[in-house]
């Protein structure tokens, strides 16, 4: 190997020093994550430094800061690190069984996937199943991801995309708004103050159209976290559109209650997205086999009928 090519290739201690140092904005904060002393930070980054042949690091006697060559540095490393981080994860899960990286929808995920996972795991041992929070449309391949579930339209480029289920969605709020606020028709619903969801901008518009409600619908709080809005509902904030089976609990507590008995669906529909390359990986087909099942049997319940 030439002296370039040595120069090029720093070692994996430094570059992890240099990443957490960047990141903390500390050598003993680096330190102390790394389990090292911090002079044995502040002489990997300079060994990298000399190694480099640039300046990564101001220091003062305020503390340390990234110089504009270390931002870039750092930028880029900190993706090479993640990359190299997943790779040693997968080769390490691999000597146990075959793995799946699925990606999850949050609030989907916690309370709806996560309780039946359970009998996943009872069905199928020999599959490690890592989890990882995503909302929209990413590169599989870039994030190191077999398996998505996707909440639109079938659309996802390089992926095939397996129906789950429609989402079916209807105003509520908590009993006390409702008690001051009465609403009887749908055309109630123009006078009260509703909650918006930022990732369903349109929700609002699509179920007044669909119920015949000719006003427009008014502006109001928007949240970006589907858990925000149950509160400000339970809170008392006004009127959320939410799918009935994410607030089960809510609703069996009675902190919310429906606050116009009409379902719509929604212009979006639940579907299992993964790459067409890995359709026929084992897990991934396990996987989605079970789902379809487990969404089969959730059809079943009573609450859901």
């Amino acid at each position: 190997m030439s002296n370039l090519s040595r120069r090029l290739l720093p070692s994996t201690s430094a570059l992890a020093a240099f990443e957490s140092v960047a990141r903390l904005g500390s050598f003993s904060a680096a330190a102390e994550e790394l389990a090292l002393t911090q002079g044995a930070i502040s002489r990997q980054i300079s060994g990298l430094e000399e190694q480099l042949g640039i300046l990564l690091f101001e220091r003062s006697s305020r503390g340390v800061a990234l110089t504009e060559s270390g931002r870039a540095y750092a930028k880029a490393i900190g993706a090479a690190l993640s990359q190299i981080r997943t790779a040693s994860l997968q080769a390490m899960t691999k000597r146990h069984g075959d793995t799946l990286n699925l990606a999850m929808l949050p609030t989907f995920g916690t309370r709806w996937l996560l309780p039946r996972i359970p009998r996943f795991v009872a069905a199928h041992p020999e599959i490690t199943l890592n989890f990882a929070t995503r909302i929209g449309i990413f590169d599989f391949e870039q994030d190191g991801l077999d398996v998505a579930i996707h909440i639109g339209q079938p659309n996802w480029p390089g992926a095939e995309c397996t129906f789950l289920m429609d989402e079916m969605v209807a105003p509520v709020c908590s009993p006390e708004f409702l008690a001051e606020h009465p609403i009887r028709t749908a055309d109630d619903l123009a006078t009260v103050s509703l909650l918006h969801m930022a990732s369903r901008p349109g929700a609002w518009t699509h179920l007044f159209e669909t119920l015949g409600v000719t006003a427009i619908p008014s502006p109001g709080m928007r949240f970006e976290q589907f858990s925000s809005v149950a509160q400000a509902c339970s809170a008392g904030l006004g009127v959320a559109l939410m799918p009935l089976f994410l607030i089960e609990a809510e609703l069996s507590a009675g902190t919310l209650v429906q606050a116009y008995p009409q379902q719509v669906r929604s212009p979006s529909s639940y579907y299992l997205a993964a790459p067409i390359t890995k359709m026929d990986f084992r897990p991934v087909a396990l996987f989605r086999n079970w789902l379809i099942e487990e969404v089969g049997r959730w059809r079943n319940e009573p609450f859901y009928a």
